[in-house]
């Protein structure tokens, strides 16, 4: 077992239990700031730069500065370096507003192990069901004053999502909105397959994450003989899909074996899509 590591910048990477936080840090106090994600494989971390591209633009809607793009890398090459290259990681870069009374960003980068559930969840799949979010589909893009789409630190929904549905005996839960539609996961999005069409839900149009992972997939479904679709979808069609998985950076294509209590198919894909993100197969 790999021990954790933190970097932080400026610092570089720092004892464990040495301080990186103030108490004060607005990342801490008000969930005022943004991070990333990225699955370390063979010692790199895959598709850094469309992660780094949505916390620039994650960090223009929320008017956080952030350091030089460079600066950000090494900071991700210095909390990486030496790591074991068949050790899957979990490589974290966290970016807040820093102290309440004024200062530089707060930035640091963690990495780990990528955690056993994340690996039983692509192995196994994943039990699913459905939670009102209390949102119009296509509500939050017309707030202008609500910055959507954006990986931020405050998390207390996404948390108390994934609580709910560890109390209520699934593995995950995707958000619904008012008028019928699955929007996303706490930490994932959903992609579906209909015949040979392999759709996600519009990032633009609904405010959902845009996924690195799911962008990617439907970027190269024609490597598979499909072709892509953004929509919106319903349960019901999703029951009746040839195929649901969440999709995040570490959990990669994550099966929907059951959704609101209804067993749904295996779909014959799922190994397809693992192979195409260049995750390992299961072991039969």
């Amino acid at each position: 077992m790999e021990a954790s590591r933190v970097a932080v910048l400026g610092r570089g990477l720092v004892p464990a239990g040495e301080a990186v936080l103030r108490g004060d840090d607005r990342g801490v106090l008000h969930g005022d700031g943004l991070f990333e994600t990225m699955h370390l494989r063979g010692g790199l971390p895959w598709l850094r730069d469309a992660h780094l591209a949505r916390l620039v633009a994650g960090a223009a809607a929320i008017a956080l500065a952030l350091p030089p793009a460079g600066a950000l890398v090494e900071l991700l090459d210095a909390v990486r370096a030496g790591w074991p290259p068949d050790v899957e990681g979990a490589l974290r870069l966290v970016c807040t507003r820093g102290p309440e009374g004024g200062g530089s960003p707060t930035v640091y980068a963690t990495l780990s192990e990528v955690p056993a559930a994340a690996k039983q969840a692509r192995r196994d799949g994943v039990t699913v069901a459905t939670l009102p979010l209390g949102v119009a589909a296509r509500s939050r893009p017309e707030l202008d004053w609500l910055p959507a789409g954006i990986k931020s630190t405050s998390y207390a929904a996404s948390t108390a999502a994934r609580r709910w549905a560890a109390r209520a005996g699934f593995d995950d839960v995707l958000w619904t909105s008012t008028d019928g539609y699955v929007l996303e996961g706490p930490s994932a999005n959903v992609v579906w397959l209909t015949g040979r069409t392999l759709c996600t839900v519009p990032a633009v149009a609904t405010g959902v994450l845009p996924g690195v992972t799911a962008r990617w997939l439907l970027d190269h479904t024609a490597d598979l003989g499909l072709v892509a679709e953004e929509r919106l979808v319903t349960p019901a069609e999703l029951h009746a899909a040839d195929g649901v998985w969440l999709t995040s950076s570490l959990r990669g294509p994550a099966e929907v074996r059951a959704l609101d209590g209804a067993p749904l198919p295996r779909s014959p894909r799922t190994a397809d899509l693992l192979t195409l993100l260049g995750f390992p197969l299961p072991r039969p």
